[in-house]
């Protein structure tokens, strides 16, 4: 029988369920048959969507780069965010991974007018009265390790809280962190198009 779950994962939760030192797992936050898995993965300092199944289809099609899904971030930077900043993340900025430099694909970017409706982080953002922040969305279909991060600070705005949205219709529009809910095939894979 095949398992779809989908989780706010709250911040700093690795996107997996075995240990590793003293950081809370995916095994503090829920309990689910022992067979299923995150779909991809959330740093452990990130928040939002993750799907977790035993479905190994499902794991194929959203991972392989040919099957792209768009991917939503609400992105909290240091600073006030400019028009060219945006300007440059949406036609791609020049990034590391894995020790090889890659210029991104072209996303799409926009300055948010208010912080978006999300739970509050446990623990919070430190607040510092003589910086500002601002909020971005941030839609990718590419998803190399901790890349808005390093898309953020390439154009000069770091990342202070990362969450992660959507992925194609599915999002997690007022949930809590930490809530788990279960999905059936049909509708899963509507939702992610």
């Amino acid at each position: 029988m095949f398992y779809y779950f989908v989780l706010y994962k709250p911040f700093e939760v690795l996107s997996q369920f075995s240990p590793e030192g003293n950081k809370k797992t995916l095994k503090d936050c829920m309990d689910v048959p022992e067979d299923v898995y995150p779909v991809g993965r959330l740093d452990f300092d990130s928040e939002g969507l993750l799907i977790l199944t035993n479905d190994s289809s499902l794991n194929a099609s959203l991972l392989l780069p040919r099957r792209a899904h768009e991917r939503t971030y609400f992105v909290q930077v240091e600073g006030e965010v400019t028009m060219d900043a945006l300007h440059q993340l949406e036609q791609g900025v020049l990034i590391s991974s894995n020790g090889k430099k890659f210029t991104t694909l072209p996303t799409k970017a926009k300055l948010l007018a208010s912080p978006p409706q999300l739970p509050e982080r446990h623990p919070p953002i430190r607040y510092r009265k003589n910086i500002p922040t601002s909020w971005i969305s941030l839609t990718l279909t590419e998803g190399k390790n901790r890349q808005v991060r390093k898309m953020t600070a390439a154009v000069g705005f770091p990342t202070l809280r990362l969450v992660r949205h959507s992925m194609g219709q599915l999002n997690i529009s007022g949930w809590q962190s930490g809530e788990l809910r279960q999905f059936n095939r049909k509708e899963l894979f509507s939702k992610l198009g």
